[in-house]
């Protein structure tokens, strides 16, 4: 069987399944919301499924494994493969619209455009980069950066000067 395109990934029903495990983090997205599903073939009743952490020592990685593993399970797939690229790394343009507005109505604040990188090294900068951050329960772009690092270490914490309810901001990456 030849491998699903972007367009029909979540029409096979092992897809679905894998697309629909919550992300255990932010438990408001699945796991297509995010955009870290890259691949879903079965061949000889063996599931195969491609994913892409949105960071490479993210430590939920081991729990959406055997997330993804167990949500197959409970329909039948019991062959399961789950393999981790890393290559093309994973971006925050990779969050559907539908993620972007579940993230908000959640209380977070959801990334803008992931920069752009061009041809040679990465510059290393000791500070934030700034952000367009606007505060996901009152819509203030009013916020200040609290914490480069949140729960997790793809988030910041905000604070809105507006409302003064504090936030996270999924980073842009």
């Amino acid at each position: 069987m030849t491998s699903a395109t972007t367009a029909d990934l979540y029409t096979s029903a092992p897809a679905e399944i894998v697309g629909a495990v919550l992300d255990p983090e932010m438990p408001m997205v699945t796991l297509a919301d995010l955009g870290i599903v890259r691949d879903v073939t079965v061949a000889n009743d063996r599931v195969r499924v491609v994913i892409t952490p949105t960071y490479s020592g993210c430590p939920a990685m081991l729990t959406i494994r055997s997330d993804i593993e167990s949500a197959l399970a409970r329909h039948g797939y019991r062959d399961v493969e789950i393999i981790t690229r890393l290559e093309p790394a994973w971006t925050t343009d990779w969050i559907t619209a539908t993620g972007r507005r579940k993230l908000v109505a959640a209380g977070y604040s959801a990334p803008g455009p992931a920069p752009r990188r061009t041809t040679g090294p990465i510059p290393l900068t000791l500070t934030p980069r700034p952000r367009d951050v606007t505060c996901p329960h009152c819509g203030s772009a009013a916020t200040t950066l609290v914490s480069e690092f949140g729960a997790t270490l793809c988030k910041a914490h905000y604070r809105c000067m507006e409302c003064a309810e504090p936030f996270d901001h999924v980073k842009e990456i």
